[in-house]
């Protein structure tokens, strides 16, 4: 029997409690949490056990500044700053599980805004690599995740309509701002068989969320799945 693997997750586990206390004594907030999950998110239709785990595990509320905190796990955005929001946990359950995220994917997330979605993003995958064009917003993001323990994430300041070629291709992407059309940087970045998904429509006219699928040979097809309203892409 090989007591290895137990006594370091335990081990791991410990440590994580200690980093963050707010973590190992998260009430009211665990309970706000999965209440969240069963109320806003399962009962809705999200039914992919890790997406549902991911969300019970990540700490909204520590995602947002501590005047909004109280309101973390209700059913609307946020506002986070630099005229941005936090989407409401439904829509980030919803595109979350549109990805069908594998242990083994390197996902690329355009606009990091808080955090949040690549932290649950980053409970699923192997690599999560986001884009923000707004720089208090990535280094406030970056230090965020890096408090939570977050260590497969990185954040960099940029434009994320360009994607990051550097660690191009990916299993996934996902695009947190509308967009009036899908890059075509980030299409070519999307490896054969991957996916994406990405809110598309102008700040006046209607958004859908559109999932995008490029099968082995690299053709692309693409289906509105559910009309949102999202912030602006920034940038290009």
């Amino acid at each position: 029997m090989n007591i290895a693997t137990p006594f370091l997750a335990i081990a791991a586990a410990v440590l994580s409690a200690a980093l963050h206390p707010a973590l190992a004594s998260d009430d009211p907030y665990l309970q706000k949490r999965a209440a969240m999950v069963r109320d806003q998110i399962e009962r809705e239709g999200i039914s992919d056990p890790r997406v549902l785990a991911a969300m019970r595990d990540v700490p909204r509320h520590l995602f947002v500044s501590p005047s909004f905190r109280a309101k973390a796990y209700e059913p609307f955005p946020l506002p986070i700053g630099e005229g941005q929001t936090i989407s409401q946990p439904y829509v980030v359950g919803f595109m979350t599980q549109f990805l069908r995220l594998k242990e083994t994917d390197r996902v690329l997330e355009v606009g990091t805004g808080s955090g949040y979605q690549a932290a649950v993003a980053a409970k699923l995958a192997a690599e999560v690599y986001s884009v923000e064009i707004l720089e208090s917003l990535a280094a406030r993001s970056r230090r965020t995740l890096s408090d939570l323990g977050f260590r497969n994430v990185v954040v960099r300041q940029g434009d994320g309509y360009y994607g990051w070629e550097e660690k191009a291709p990916f299993d996934a992407i996902i695009v947190t701002c509308a967009g009036g059309h899908i890059p075509p940087s980030l299409l070519r970045q999307l490896r054969n068989g991957g996916r994406m998904i990405m809110p598309v429509g102008g700040p006046f006219m209607t958004q859908n969320l559109v999932f995008i699928e490029k099968d082995a040979r690299g053709s692309i097809t693409h289906r509105n799945v559910l009309p949102v309203a999202f912030v602006r892409l920034l940038g290009h």
